[in-house]
């Protein structure tokens, strides 16, 4: 997913400061795209050079506080998001999990290590699946598309805990299997 076309849909909401986009984008779309704070601001710049959208500084309160800067959706930015929207998707949906790169190789290492890991990523993911069910009636409110989307995040969660919880089980009772062969070999040889 391009940033430009993620800032330019986040402004259609409201208009938002860089921080408040990146804090959206995480705790929105986070299961399915991330974004480094880093790429926000010149990303920004670059929307409003080219006329995609507006900046305006905000005044510090009188209480203090930084100087802000507020984004603002133009109308050329509207047109060249429905453009976007009308076009073909880039590519399907790639997972980049660094933790399944690591679970391909759990079988090099050490298993109650891998046990634990997978634990780990079971807490994760239970508590990802509270707060998407959390959000899931505000998101009802945001129309169809939105709500479908909060469904397909709730339903991609309850699988991968799924498969989780299954391959925890199958590692353990495979750790216990090869447990007890080591020994009837061990006993064999006396």
């Amino acid at each position: 997913m391009s940033i430009k076309y993620a800032i330019l849909g986040l402004l259609h909401y409201s208009d938002m400061h860089g921080y408040r986009i990146k804090e959206h984008i995480e705790n929105n779309f986070g299961y399915m795209w991330t974004i480094n704070f880093g790429q926000i601001y010149p990303n920004l710049k670059s929307l409003e050079k080219e006329g995609l959208i507006r900046m305006t500084d905000i005044s510090p309160s009188k209480e203090g506080g930084p100087q802000k800067k507020l984004y603002t959706l133009e109308e050329a930015g509207r047109e060249e998001f429905s453009r976007w929207l009308a076009q073909d998707p880039e590519r399907p949906m790639i997972i980049r999990d660094p933790f399944l790169l690591q679970f391909a190789f759990f079988g090099f290492g050490d298993k109650e290590k891998a046990l634990e890991i997978i634990d780990d990523q079971i807490t994760v993911y239970e508590n990802n699946l509270k707060q998407r069910k959390n959000k899931a009636k505000k998101w009802e409110r945001q129309g169809v598309y939105v709500k479908l989307l909060a469904e397909l995040g709730i339903t991609q969660n309850e699988m991968y805990l799924n498969w989780l919880y299954r391959a925890r089980d199958e590692i353990s009772k495979a750790e216990e299997e090869a447990t007890v062969d080591y020994r009837k070999v061990l006993t064999a040889k006396k």
